[in-house]
């Protein structure tokens, strides 16, 4: 069974209210084995556009990724998110291939 990540982009309005949404969501995450991968450092498009900020959360299948979405933890913590951030969120399928691929 593959991993399976959350893979999210996402302009912040208001730094300090979103800090709320960050202390919130560690209780879905920790639930649910979400590990963080990338939590919105530097980074430079290099095709194509981008938010400011992009996060890769690894979850050890997508049953997991799945029910820490909807899990009552994380609509708590998605709650205090929406007023003040706009994102892109998807969750994707881990790759489980053994030969070496091209981008995309």
């Amino acid at each position: 069974m593959p991993k399976a990540y959350w893979i999210a982009h996402v302009s912040i309005d208001d730094p300090a209210a979103y800090e709320a949404y960050r202390r919130a969501n560690a209780a879905a995450f920790a639930r649910f084995g979400g590990r963080f991968l990338v939590r919105g450092g530097a980074q430079q498009v290099m095709e194509g556009t981008a938010r400011p900020r992009s996060v890769v959360i690894e979850f050890a299948s997508r049953a997991d990724a799945e029910a820490c979405y909807h899990s009552a933890e994380y609509q708590a913590a998605l709650a205090l998110r929406q007023p003040v951030s706009t994102a892109d969120m998807m969750i994707v399928d881990g790759w489980e291939g053994d030969q070496p691929g091209g981008a995309g």
